[in-house]
């Protein structure tokens, strides 16, 4: 801004000042209320606003006098603004404390309101209460209430006495018939009788086997010799011993009255007839603690009947759905349609049979639990292993998903089952039968996860994968053995360390009796190789085989991804950070080492042989470096957002992987680092050869050449070149990559062009030659994306020292003059003016 017109803005700023100084500061209570309000501050915006802007800053703030007027009248308006603000305070307060005072006053009064009809409501409950219990005291048409009852409670007493009593004489007349008959007619008679006749027979008839073992020790054939004499136990002579052996009567007609009732069970099964069965039911749970009539109510469902005879049926599914399970870039297609259809079937049977148990059994738990571990044990498990037996013949990827798919399902079957009810329905189940669902899901699949079996599958299946997925791109690497003149005929440099007989090592595993068939076929298919039934085939490579793809690392990846997922679903919490620790191992070693880091050593022994040669540098290597750079961005963003989270509960683990893959991606980071100062050093070497192709007589011409303007040709070729390196390093790199090499090459390229000149002596036409070149230089590195990597105007010294060849003696002398630390720079270049020796330039030179 020029000094008119800062004047112009400080005589604005001062009569604004005016204006609001005059009308004075606006501002309410909400100012003050506000959480960020500072004093501080509030003093200094009413100054800042009463100093005229003249007076803030200028030159000529420090000649004029300080005028404390416009602060005088800030404050004062300031002042009594806040005094009007103080008295609306005091006034809102005094009518808020009116308002408080008269709602205290209304609640008090309605506490004591609800106090007296609390102590009245206390009042009536005791007089109620007092009249309830019959108080003596009390002479209320109630006093007599608690006497009924305790009428009514002495009659049901003597009614259960009067009914012990019968139980005793027909007991006392059954010990007797047996003891001394050896029969129990009463019994038989009873047990003939309908209805519920069985169930009090039963009863009677475990009484009398009590009352055996008590008053007839000798009659039990379960008594050694002179029976508990022997055992040091005294006799008590409560009753003569019976002829006859009571013990062995009784246990008889207790056989045969078990089977009668399990026979009435099962008749009353079929009817259905459920208070029958409960009533056998009870009756039973005397004899083996009910676990016959338990056993006879679950092996005669009609559900373990029909699945015994299908229990040879074959697995569904179209071969499609079999391929698709095996197939590591197909969507899993689920769990197995017979499997499927089990436990749909068994969610329907168990959720409506569980009402059936509470209705027929007084100890519904016990049964309903006998009968899913039946369920389990037998029909599920049998389907399950006839499923995963089928996927393992497959391949071991087919086994894991299957598996995967399998308990997926079955715990969804558990937690269906736990949320129903059951004999709880509709509220969720009791926490013992829910703990016997978690136990059955969990034995299901215990052989399958003991010791560390189930990640050496996983291990196995991705280690198969990675290996065919890389095989061409390995033989590839081993089969280039010398060293080639085209990038991609370099990627061979790691060949001997990293697989010198890899195909004979990959079929002779492929070869090997524990891989099946079908995971051979498809293994190969991944690694796109035609089997040969007859020999072992020779796979043939081409130059795309040893180019780094996107696809290829995001397969890895997905795959990797795949495994993971399985692991949290079906591993055990505390062992997934060592699972995921020996998953990323593999990744590292095969997308870090086998991959990126063999392409990146091929790019840079590729580079290196370019350094020198005298044909332009093959830069073909630049575009590769681009799908380098997103793979190992895609590797780390997985580490980092997925799988590292995943190991925090285990701290040694975490930092082990934080260690492995730090040294991978630094190993990484170091070697696409060190490819780009190759290639920038193989540019630079090229620009060189360029510029020392420059004739003496370019910037020395003739007067008519001078005058066709241009550039020279050693320019030419350098600005060809360069573009043509710069378009592909767009290509391969972005961000801040490909600015930093930019920036390096215009640095590069800036430091030989003014070694450069210095060998050249330049006429005062010579001068306008070099401006021309430089010009290019200049708009050539003006073109590039460099950001904020390349200090603004680093070209420009190029524009300077080309004008040290054309300016006349006076501005050379000024040149001089302001050159500073450059001083002696310049005077390099002066002395390459072809007129150096003139007076005009030597005074120019003697004059600083």
């Amino acid at each position: 801004m020029s000094r008119a017109n800062a004047d112009s803005a400080s005589l604005l700023s001062y009569s604004t000042s005016r204006t609001v100084s005059n009308r004075g500061p606006a501002f309410s209570l909400e100012n003050f209320s506000n959480r960020d309000f500072i004093v501080k501050d509030f003093i200094e915006a009413l100054s800042d606003a009463a100093v005229p802007a003249s007076r803030k800053s200028g030159p000529s703030s420090t000649q004029q006098a300080f005028d404390p007027k416009p602060l005088i009248r800030t404050f004062e308006h300031a002042l009594s603004r806040l005094n009007n603000l103080s008295q609306e305070l005091e006034e809102q307060e005094t009518e808020q404390a009116g308002a408080v005072r008269r709602a205290e006053n209304q609640h008090n009064q309605n506490v004591e309101t609800l106090g007296r009809k609390l102590e009245q409501a206390i009042e009536r409950f005791q007089r109620l209460d007092s009249s309830l219990n019959g108080n003596a005291n009390d002479d209320g048409p109630d006093a007599g209430g608690n006497a009924a009852v305790r009428i009514g409670e002495r009659l049901e007493e003597l009614d259960r006495q009067r009914q012990r009593a019968k139980d005793a004489e027909k007991l006392i007349l059954c010990w007797q018939e047996v003891s001394e008959r050896g029969e129990l007619s009463i019994l038989e008679r009873q047990r003939q009788e309908p209805g519920d006749a069985k169930v009090q027979c039963a009863h009677i008839a475990r009484q009398l086997l009590k009352l055996s073992a008590r008053l007839d020790p000798e009659g039990t054939p379960h008594v050694n010799g002179a029976g508990n004499a022997q055992n040091g136990v005294r006799k008590r002579p409560i009753a003569q011993a019976s002829r006859h052996p009571t013990r062995e009567i009784i246990e008889k007609f207790l056989e045969e009255l078990e089977q009668d009732l399990l026979a009435q069970f099962d008749e009353c099964y079929r009817r259905p007839n459920f208070d029958g069965m409960r009533e056998c039911a009870i009756a039973l749970r005397d004899f083996n603690d009910g676990s016959t009539v338990i056993s006879t109510y679950v092996n005669q469902h009609p559900f373990f009947i029909e699945r015994q005879n299908l229990i040879t049926e074959e697995l569904s599914g179209d071969t499609e759905t079999w391929d698709r399970l095996q197939d590591p870039d197909a969507e899993p297609p689920g769990v197995e349609p017979t499997l499927q259809s089990l436990i749909d079937e068994i969610r329907i049977v168990v959720q409506d049979d569980s009402g059936v148990i509470k209705k027929v059994f007084p100890y519904h738990d016990e049964v309903l639990a006998r009968f899913i571990q039946r369920i389990f044990q037998q029909s599920i498990q049998q389907r399950l292993e006839m499923v995963l037996e089928k996927a393992s013949q497959l391949s071991s990827l087919a086994f894991l998903r299957a598996l995967q798919a399998a308990r997926s399902y079955i715990a969804q079957l558990v937690d269906e089952l736990k949320s129903h009810g059951l004999t709880e329905h509709p509220e969720p189940v009791t926490s013992q039968l829910a703990a016997i669902l978690d136990q059955q899901l969990e034995d299901l699949f215990v052989p399958y996860f003991v010791g560390s079996s189930y990640i050496e599958r996983e291990k196995k299946n991705l280690e198969e994968l990675y290996t065919s997925l890389l095989l061409k791109f390995t033989l590839y690497h081993s089969r280039r053995q010398k060293m080639p003149t085209s990038y991609f005929g370099s990627l061979a440099q790691r060949g001997k360390e990293l697989a010198a007989s890899a195909r004979e090592a990959y079929m002779d595993k492929l070869d090997s009796t524990d891989i099946p068939v079908t995971q051979k076929a498809m293994l190969l298919r991944i690694a796109g190789v035609k089997e040969d039934p007859s020999n072992k085939p020779d796979i043939e490579v081409t130059e795309e085989d040893g180019k780094v793809s996107l696809a290829t690392a995001k397969r890895m990846l997905k795959w990797l991804a795949e495994g993971v997922g399985r692991g949290l679903e079906l591993s055990p919490g505390n062992e997934t950070p060592k699972d995921v620790q020996n998953l990323l191992n593999l990744l590292l070693t095969h997308m870090g080492e086998i991959y990126l880091e063999t392409a990146l050593d091929s790019a840079s022994a590729h580079v290196a042989s370019q350094e020198n040669l005298k044909t332009p540098p093959d830069l073909t290597h630049l575009p590769s470096l681009h799908t380098i750079t997103t793979i190992l961005h895609l590797l780390q963003q997985t580490m980092t957002t997925i799988l590292l989270p995943l190991c925090r509960p285990n701290l040694t683990i975490h930092r082990e992987i934080e260690k492995s893959t730090s040294s991978t991606l630094a190993t990484l980071e170091s070697k696409l680092s060190n490819i780009l100062n190759l290639t920038i050093t193989a540019t630079l070497n090229w620009v060189s050869k360029c510029l020392a192709q420059q004739k003496k007589t370019d910037f020395r011409p003739k007067d008519e050449d001078a005058l066709t303007g241009g550039e020279t040709l050693a320019c030419q070729q350098v600005v060809q070149f360069l573009t043509r390196a710069a378009s592909q390093s767009t290509s391969a790199l972005s961000g801040r990559n490909l600015s930093l090499f930019l920036s390096e090459l215009a640095r590069g390229l800036r430091s030989l062009v003014l070694d450069h000149l210095r060998k050249f002596v330049v006429s005062l036409q010579g001068g306008i030659v070099v401006s021309g070149d430089t010009t290019a230089y200049i708009n050539l590195v003006r073109g590039w994306p460099t950001g904020e990597d390349l200090e603004p105007g680093a070209m420009d010294i190029l524009k300077d020292v080309a004008a040290l060849f054309i300016v006349l003696p006076e501005a050379l002398r000024e040149r001089l003059r302001n050159a500073g630390s450059d001083l002696q720079e310049m005077k390099v270049y002066v002395m390459k003016r072809e007129d150096v020796g003139s007076v005009g330039v030597q005074a120019a030179l003697n004059a600083v």
